[in-house]
């Protein structure tokens, strides 16, 4: 396995892993990083009060410049870098365009807030959230036939076939309407749906309407345990796929949807009321988000690597 460096992301994964009680051989595992990877991580970047993930990047960040020469960055460099994050990239995504490193990109975002900017305002986590976890145990009550993630084929966490879904629910304001979103696990493409209440029976027709066209990519469903995905078993007829549940309080176990919940928070904050979005809007969010180049897909988009494995299928039939 060629090494590659942590990025931002993955360093918070190791923390919320850590916190969750995790060995490092199971965050290996369930990052799909070598063991040694998380131990000279955790061994080189552990401060005086444990594993933080963001003194971890300004560790390795440090390290970094102590060991080359910076590179000139030019002013249009930077116009380049605040034009793409004006249109939601992450510094990620754009370091791999313009060649500035994503921890400097960030550095300047936190620099010109500092400055009264507003640059920060475009990136996708700009608060702490507080969650509550009610000592481990589930508040919402059993849903019927719940099959648990721990029967689910251990090659789906490898993330190397396309067919597989992960689905949730993103509450408007005054928990009033939602947006069922579907997100594949390989390449991270998207479906997006609008119900005007959380309900099993709306949420379960959003959900077949949704991946109907695509049916011959849909092989597992995983939600998490919201009592709106109690008519999984008719998803299934529907669809001819197989539901899971994730643990109880486990969100990183559906972490691809809770990365494409955070990006679409971009354009659809929390206060907002859900009646004004439109479903025109909806397509257009959908659409620039699967257009969106991924840094784990080798900076191709999530429709280029989708759709491709759709082509492999209507050249074998």
């Amino acid at each position: 396995m060629t090494y590659q460096h942590l990025s931002q992301e993955e360093r918070y994964q190791i923390y919320i892993l850590m916190k969750d009680g995790k060995t490092q051989s199971q965050i290996a595992q369930l990052m799909n990083r070598h063991k040694s990877t998380i131990g000279r991580e955790l061994s080189r970047n552990t401060g005086g009060r444990g594993y933080r993930p963001r003194q971890a990047c300004l560790l390795a960040e440090e390290r970094s410049l102590g060991s080359r020469n910076a590179t000139q960055i030019t002013p249009a460099d930077w116009d380049q870098t605040v034009e793409y994050l004006q249109d939601q990239w992450s510094p990620e995504q754009i370091a791999d365009v313009v060649g500035i490193s994503h921890e400097t990109i960030y550095r300047h975002v936190y620099a010109d807030k500092a400055a009264g900017g507003t640059l920060y305002q475009q990136l996708r986590c700009q608060k702490k959230r507080k969650k509550r976890y009610a000592s481990g145990r589930d508040r919402r009550g059993q849903i019927v036939g719940r099959r648990p993630i721990s029967e689910r084929p251990e090659h789906i966490e490898a993330r190397s076939q396309v067919g597989h879904w992960e689905g949730d629910t993103v509450i408007g304001a005054a928990h009033k309407q939602a947006i069922v979103t579907l997100v594949e696990r390989k390449s991270g493409y998207a479906v997006l749906a609008k119900v005007p209440n959380k309900t099993s029976t709306l949420v379960g027709n959003a959900i077949i309407e949704g991946l109907a066209p695509y049916q011959a990519k849909v092989k597992t469903l995983t939600y998490d345990n919201g009592k709106e995905f109690a008519e999984h078993a008719r998803i299934d007829t529907a669809l001819q796929s197989t539901t899971y549940f994730a643990d109880p309080f486990a969100s990183w176990q559906r972490g691809s949807n809770e990365n494409f919940n955070g990006l679409l928070r971009q354009y659809i904050p929390k206060k907002r009321p859900l009646s004004t979005v439109t479903d025109e809007e909806l397509r257009m969010i959908e659409s620039k988000l699967n257009n969106r180049p991924r840094k784990r897909l080798g900076f191709k988009t999530p429709n280029e690597v989708f759709m491709q494995s759709l082509n492999r299928v209507a050249l074998r039939v």
